[in-house]
Parts: structure tokens; C-alpha cells; sequence
């Protein structure tokens, strides 16, 4: 007898997620049944997608998946109240259908963020006592505080109880660093009661390489290093256009392509101009179907984010993609990030907002010869495929979600 998950995420399809609709159907593909509880597509907008109408409820199978929608508040912009109400109409809606209409699943997955869907999980788990896995892939009070999203210090205190009592709730809690699992203990979770399940890429559009890129790329003539994604305060990447001024200066031929768009594209662009920087590039934000023909076109790719206490726990997303293409990576992300890179081999490492650093990590890839970039290159894709892959990813949830039932049953 198939085992029933109930997939419990306040964004799915067609909303831009990361664990969506391929984690639905892969667990599918390995066996288990899945109900996913879900609400209206409207993020990142704050507006409903076309087709889509709050109602009380609407079912709806996406490629094979079952999907049930309850009603919330659409709202995605810079009003806190408006985002607050979105989290918490769509808690109260999935906490009421989960009570009281879900057929029995025998483990629910529920994904953070927001805090709110945990809460509406350990309700669940409380009344009909159906084991939980949390999957926590943001930490919270911290990554509020952080990102400057919330700071008053009475208002971080009670999230943080509230986050306390859902960990103690949850049965199992599941996190996508070691410095995650570091965190949680030192909050009081138990060791035995976290696992470490590392992220995986969004692998079928990254297979799309028909080599249609922009003309502006530059050409195989230049060693070209790709960062690919937000280009935002937190990825700081003014100290690579530092670290491509100190490229210039030494006359080293690298370049830094900047593929994507974010709040700190024109001052990027601003202060490469002034230090009529010849190495540095910009290129506009392309659709993810296309981005693997860039960092195919590469020929290093570039991870950066603000020294910061909670970055040294954080693994970017953008570290699987790169890994999974196989071209060698340059992580300027301090902590975990880096040392998944040392532990693959598939990369060099350098110190966060150290333009120097930064530099010479360019400059010893740039001098690696052909069979050690070769080399390089196909560690990051077979390191990847062994620990870091969907499949391998998602039996590992399977085999909690697999233990939790067991012992429910057994109980």
C-alpha cells in the first residue's frame, strides 16, 4: 500500500518554487501518493494568475499531480499588512482543510517559508495526529532580520517562540546546510530529529543548451567568469567590480559577465563605467529554459553574497545549477557554501567582499591548464549526481517520510 503526502506549500504551480511540482512528481515516480494543498498562484505579483479566481475550494491535476487550492489573500508587495494577511489567510484556509476535508495522508511535508504554513501544519499534527516533516529552508527570526524585511525586536522575539514550538511539534525537520542543523540545535531541537537534505537544481531547464546566447557575450578569446541570477544588495557585488579593476590593472584578459537584473544593476553599471572597466559586461535577465546556454558558454562561474553571519549557513541555489553544468566555480560565499566547493574539488574558493582574493582566485583558474580546468569541471556534475541530485534528494525524504509512517502505524 502506497504510502499518502500530503505536500503542504503555500507556492506551487505555475508560481515560481523551488520544491513544486518536480519534487510532486518525483515522489510519485518513487511510489508515494500526493496530494498537494496549495494556494491561488499570485506570488511574485501579489496578483492572481489568469484563469485563476478565489473560491473555497478548487481542485485542479497538473502532469499527473492532484492539487487542492484554498482561498488566501493575494498580496506580494511592500505593504507588511498586506503580506501579513497572505500568510495567515492562507494558514487559516489550509489549517481548516487539513482538519477537516484532506483524505487521511500518513505524513505531510510542509515547507518553509512562510512561518505560517508550519503553524498550520502542527495544528494539523496536533488534532489528527499525522506525523509532520518540516523542511526549513530559511531560518527564521534571523533571515528577517537580516534582509531588513523585519526588525522590531518584540516582533522578532515572538516569531522565534513560534518558531521554537513548531520545531518541537514537527516530528522530524529537514535543512539545507550543516550550519542549519548547527542553529537548530543550539536552539534546543534534538540532533537525532534533523536531517540534512541539500538542494537541488532545477535540472530540465538547465539540459536546454542550443547555444543561443546574446551577441554581446563575449568571445572565447577572454576568460570569462559568469555570476547568473538577482543582482541585489545581498549578492555585493561591487567588490567584483573591485576585483575586476585589480584584474585590469595587472592586465589580466578576464572578464565578469553580470546575467540578470535586481535593484543594483545600474549602480553596478554606474561604477564599472567610471572605472571605464573594459572587463566587465551586463547582460539582461533571460527566461531559466535559457540561462544553461550561458553558463555553458562560460568559462568559470561566480558565487557571491555579503560577508554575514547567516550567509556563512547558507548554500545559494545557484551553487547546484553551477555544479550540475559543469564548469568550474569561484565561490566567494563564506561557511557551508564553501566548503561543499573544497569537498568537490569542482572549484576555487575565495573570501567574501575581498576584491583582491576574489582576483587571484580568478586568476589561478584562468591558469589552470586544459586537462585540470577538464578535470575541475567534471567533479562539480559527479559530486552533483551522487549527493546533491533530485532523485537522490527525494528518496532521502522518502525514507523519513517512509520511518515516520511506519512507526504511526506501529503506534
Amino acid at each position: 500500500m502506497a504510502i499518502r503526502v500530503l505536500l503542504l506549500t503555500q507556492w506551487f504551480e505555475p508560481e515560481p518554487t523551488f520544491k513544486g511540482l518536480v519534487f510532486a512528481k518525483e515522489l510519485m515516480r518513487q511510489g508515494f501518493e500526493v496530494e498537494v494543498l496549495t494556494g491561488f498562484p499570485n506570488y511574485p505579483g501579489g496578483r492572481l494568475y489568469p484563469g485563476y479566481k478565489v473560491k473555497l475550494l478548487q481542485r485542479e491535476v497538473i502532469h499527473g499531480v492532484e492539487i487542492t487550492r484554498v482561498p488566501l489573500y493575494p498580496s506580494h508587495g511592500q505593504s507588511a499588512i498586506g503580506r501579513v494577511m497572505n500568510y495567515l489567510s492562507f494558514s487559516a484556509a489550509a489549517s481548516v482543510y487539513g482538519l477537516f476535508g484532506a483524505k487521511r495522508p500518513d505524513v505531510i511535508y510542509a515547507y518553509h517559508p512562510p512561518l505560517t504554513v508550519g503553524i498550520a501544519a502542527a495544528l494539523i499534527r496536533i488534532f489528527r495526529r499525522i506525523p509532520v516533516v518540516y523542511d526549513v529552508q530559511d531560518m527564521w527570526p534571523d533571515t528577517l532580520n537580516a534582509t531588513g524585511m523585519f526588525s522590531n525586536r518584540a516582533g522578532l522575539k515572538m516569531v522565534s517562540r513560534v518558531c521554537d514550538w513548531v520545531y518541537r511539534t514537527a516530528d522530524h525537520l529537514v535543512v539545507l546546510s550543516p550550519g542549519f542543523k548547527r542553529i537548530l540545535i543550539s536552539r534546543g531541537v534534538p540532533e537525532s530529529k534533523i536531517d540534512i537534505i541539500y538542494n537541488w537544481c532545477d535540472e530540465n531547464a538547465l539540459a536546454k543548451v542550443d547555444g543561443n546566447i546574446s551577441a554581446d557575450f563575449p568571445g572565447a578569446e577572454s576568460f570569462r567568469i559568469l555570476f547568473a541570477g538577482n543582482i541585489g544588495k545581498a549578492q555585493a557585488l561591487e567588490s567584483v567590480i573591485k576585483a575586476a579593476q585589480i584584474l585590469a590593472s595587472r592586465g589580466a584578459n578576464i572578464i565578469f559577465v553580470f546575467l540578470g537584473g535586481g535593484l543594483e544593476v545600474d549602480n553596478l553599471k554606474e561604477l564599472a563605467a567610471r572605472q571605464q572597466l573594459y572587463n566587465v559586461r551586463f547582460l539582461p535577465r533571460v527566461p531559466m529554459s535559457e540561462v544553461g546556454s550561458y553558463l555553458n558558454s562560460a568559462d568559470a562561474l561566480l558565487v557571491h553574497l555579503k560577508k554575514d553571519e547567516l550567509f556563512t549557513v547558507t548554500i545559494p541555489s545557484k551553487t547546484q545549477a553551477y555544479m550540475a553544468a559543469g564548469k568550474p566555480i569561484l565561490m566567494a560565499v563564506d561557511g557551508d557554501a564553501a566548503d561543499l566547493i573544497r569537498q568537490s574539488g569542482c572549484g576555487q574558493v575565495a573570501e567574501s567582499e575581498n576584491p583582491h582574493d576574489i582576483a587571484n582566485a580568478a586568476l589561478a583558474l584562468q591558469s589552470l591548464s586544459a586537462d585540470e580546468k577538464e578535470s575541475m569541471a567534471g567533479k562539480g556534475p559527479a559530486y552533483y549526481k551522487e549527493n546533491l541530485s533530485l532523485s537522490v534528494g527525494t528518496s532521502h525524504f522518502g525514507s523519513i517520510f517512509r520511518r515516520l509512517s511506519f512507526a504511526k502505524r506501529k503506534s
